[in-house]
This record gives structure tokens, sequence and C-alpha cells, in this order.
């Protein structure tokens, strides 16, 4: 695996850990959940031979260190940091940018607040569950969440969480086993689980985009679900938009986790999305 060049940036209230490979134009992956750099490195080696491929930690996971670790966390915060990485890495020209679930929230508001630096943005299963004729539904389930984490703790909130995305009837349990890569990453994901669930996911589902906005831009936006995720609730929301905009919806290998779980796979749909 190609050894990326590590960097760090001053943001306001944090500092973000960043890393860079390959070279070519500016492309920019946003990872979702608790996944930071480390969850997309073998995205980004794949990537390399075309793209100068940057990844890099959220604030307030991995190595992105929060001056107050009891900050609420926004979208747009969020995607200021990623306005932040483009500006330093590609200054002078538009870049591609892809985000995955809690990241693809963060690419989405970059498109809309600043279209003129991105080309193209990739977004894979946004949980902005606010578009959703339904919406009140999720509302609730979240305010379980956090009742629940601060009642019965994490594991239990987790449950709850985890019940609440399965489509309707799945009582199917999450795999146990994972790809080498991503076990080796264990430790660091359940460590950020408390932040993710506490502080990331209320603030990152409560979003809703301007659709009307969305549209206009809709010639540089291209919404993707897992293949396995019909039906669950990361799913819809990138569906209904896709239906609502009246573009494509394209399908990718595996669920809402499909880049962890088939990641060449992942890459070779990531690759042709960006140029189509």
């Amino acid at each position: 695996m190609t050894e990326p060049t590590v960097g760090t940036l001053r943001v306001n209230g944090a500092t973000l850990h960043y890393e860079v490979r390959g070279r070519g134009p500016l492309l920019l992956l946003i990872p979702g959940g608790t996944g930071g750099a480390a969850s997309l490195a073998a995205v980004a080696t794949d990537l390399a031979d075309t793209y100068t491929v940057a990844t890099y930690d959220p604030r307030g996971m991995a190595g992105s260190t929060l001056d107050d670790p009891g900050a609420e966390q926004r979208v747009e915060e969020h995607a200021e940091d990623a306005l932040r990485l483009l500006d330093l890495l590609s200054p002078d020209a538009p870049a591609r940018v892809f985000g995955s679930s809690s990241g693809a929230i963060t690419a989405l508001h970059l498109l809309l607040t600043h279209p003129e630096r991105v080309r193209r943005v990739v977004v894979h299963e946004p949980p902005v569950v606010e578009v959703l004729p339904d919406a009140a539904t999720h509302r609730a389930l979240l305010a379980r969440v956090q009742e629940t984490l601060r009642d019965q703790g994490l594991m239990a909130a987790m449950a709850v969480f985890a019940a609440g995305l399965r489509k309707d009837g799945d009582t199917t349990a999450p795999p146990t086993e994972l790809p080498p890569q991503a076990a080796e990453r264990a430790e660091q994901t359940l460590g950020d689980l408390p932040y993710f669930i506490g502080r990331i996911v209320p603030g990152f589902m409560s979003y809703a985009p301007d659709i009307a906005r969305l549209e206009a831009l809709s010639d540089r936006l291209v919404l993707a679900c897992g293949e396995d995720s019909r039906g669950e609730l990361p799913y819809r929301p990138a569906a209904f938009l896709a239906d609502r905009l009246g573009t494509e919806l394209h399908h990718f290998p595996g669920g809402h986790i499909g880049l962890t779980t088939h990641p060449s796979e992942f890459t070779e749909h990531l690759r042709k999305a960006l140029h189509a």
C-alpha cells in the first residue's frame, strides 16, 4: 500500500489529521460513522493512479482533536473543515468529493454552500432522514437513542439505533466478522462510538438539505446506495432524492458499509461514478 504524506490543518475549534496519496486532480474522500482516514486507505491507494487523493479524520475522531471535547457538532462546521482542505490542497481548481453516511451529509452541504469548489460530488447513503415523508418517526428514533444512551449506556443505545436502521421485519444480526483491515481498526472504532452516537448522530440526522438548491446543482451530484441496503433507513433518503431530482440512483456493492466489506468492487463503482 502506498505510504501517504501526512499533515495537520488548524481549523476553527479543531486540528485535523489528513493524508494525501497520488497525483492528479484532487479527490477528497470524507469518511462516515467512526471511520477516519484509515478506513479509506485501500480505496485511496487504488484511486491514487488517477487522482491526488486526500482523506482525513473528521473533527473529534481518531487523530483530529477538538479544542473543546464537549463542543456541539454541526454539519455546517464539518463542511467548512472539508472546504479548508480543498483550499489547502487544490486552491486553484474545483475538486471531486466522495462522502459516505455522515460524511455524505458533509459532502452534500459542501456542494450546497460552495458549489464553485466542487466538480462532482458522489454521496453514498446520506442519512438525511428529514427529507422523508415519515421524518417524525425518525426524530422519535433519535430521541430514543439519546434517552437510552443517557439512562442505559452506549451498547443499549447502539442496539436501539441499529434496530431503527433495519428494514421492517428484519431481525438479522449485523456481521461479526470483518475484513482484516477493518478488524485492525476495531479498537479505534469502539473508542469513537460514544462521540459518534452522542454528538454526530443527533447533529447530522436532524440536518435538512435545501432540495430546491440541490435540484439546481444536480448535474454535479451522484446519489448512491448499497445494493444490499434496499428497504433499510439509510437507503431511503438517497432514493427519495434521486426520484425528487429526476436523477439516476447508482447502486454500489454491499450494504451501508459496502466500502468496508467490498472495498475493491466499491472502488471500481466509485471510479465510474466520478467520471459519469
